[in-house]
């Protein structure tokens, strides 16, 4: 059995829901356990302990109690009955079918990006992708820092119903496949040059490279996943 909540203890310093009280409880300790699912402190199938949970936050199990709840709703955290809460296990039929949903609705969000964006959201975001990129390369991300490349051109195409798919209860779940295949340092600066690219694009007003350079890199993604999840191969034949 995959125990990861004993590790929580480790870290320095107290959780957030103790520095955060003017939140609700439950919201606190959501955000906590959804950074540590993103970061993998609390990896696919680790168990998320409840009672242990309740004893580090000194708190009552209820609000816990709700924010596994939450984690559920999003589909990051499975439940059956009479079994404990467990993150939710990345496999190769979920995969497949998010990542054919990425490649057709962010491209063509990118598409609508390009020709929607306003000059100063398209310096924001070449700005914020050089920050992002120095940060990682010299290692100074400020801690909790969050950018996001493809939310942000998905919130560029001003369309609702894209950005409901995208960026709605599935936005965590689809961040957690992506995590899963950029983690690699290799792709990882493959992907910095493939986003710069995209950026150029959009900064043209090239929808239609735009879009394709989108697919494309979305496609590249979607292979290294699959070369790296143990069912890839009976899933994807």
């Amino acid at each position: 059995m995959k125990l990861c909540f004993a590790a929580m203890n480790t870290r320095s310093g107290p959780p957030r829901v103790e520095s955060e009280p003017t939140l609700p409880l439950a919201d606190n300790v959501f955000d906590v356990l959804l950074s540590r699912i993103y970061d993998g402190a609390l990896a696919p199938g680790c168990v998320v302990n409840e009672a242990a949970l309740a004893e580090e936050f000194a708190i009552s199990r209820g609000p816990v109690r709700e924010a596994i709840r939450r984690l559920q709703g999003i589909r990051l955290v499975t439940r059956e009955p009479y079994v404990r809460a467990r993150v939710v296990t990345l496999d190769a039929a979920t995969a497949r079918e998010l990542f054919e949903m990425r490649l057709a609705l962010e491209g063509l969000a990118c598409r609508l990006a390009a020709e929607r964006m306003t000059d100063e959201e398209i310096r924001s975001l070449v700005a914020d992708l050089e920050r992002e990129r120095r940060g990682v390369l010299l290692g100074k991300q400020a801690p909790g820092a969050v950018f996001d490349f493809h939310r942000r051109i998905v919130e560029g195409c001003r369309n609702r119903m894209i950005h409901g798919a995208l960026c709605g209860d599935l936005y965590h779940l689809l961040r957690m496949y992506r995590r899963r295949s950029g983690a690699v340092p290799e792709r990882k600066e493959e992907a910095y040059r493939e986003h710069w690219q995209i950026m150029r694009a959009i900064r043209a007003r090239d929808g239609e490279l735009a879009e394709s350079l989108m697919r494309a890199h979305v496609g590249r993604a979607s292979d290294h996943l699959f070369g790296q999840l143990p069912s890839a191969a009976g899933a994807s034949s």
